[in-house]
């Protein structure tokens, strides 16, 4: 039961995200919204059982979410192979940052009396 709670959570926080967007014509994309929405329901104590149920579930069934990106990927194979070197620099390109900026936020947030763990 914990499991379905912390799945109803899970969307109720992302149909809060998606009709603040909508609604409040936010800049923000609605999953973000409800992101934060969960991160501040998860301060409640009573509330991170069924969330941790919920994503120990997903987790162990990962491998099934990439299921309808290789599909897409078959299905429009002229589309990746007309823009496929385009795709790849901007996936590197932006992992590349993705790794910069993080390792930047940790820099500035981690304190100085400290070391790095190894």
């Amino acid at each position: 039961m914990n499991i379905l709670q912390g799945l109803a959570l899970l969307l109720l926080c992302q149909l809060v995200g998606e009709a603040a967007a909508r609604l409040l014509h936010l800049p923000l994309p609605g999953p973000v919204l409800g992101l934060l929405v969960l991160v501040a329901l998860l301060q409640v104590q009573r509330l991170r059982g069924p969330a941790g149920a919920a994503s120990d579930a997903l987790l162990q069934h990962l491998s099934l979410l990439f299921v309808p990106v290789g599909v897409g990927v078959m299905a429009h194979g002229a589309l990746v192979g007309q823009h496929g070197l385009r795709m790849a620099v901007a996936l590197l390109a932006s992992t590349w940052v993705g790794l910069a900026v993080t390792a930047w936020v940790l820099d500035a947030l981690w304190p100085d009396d400290t070391e790095a763990p190894a």
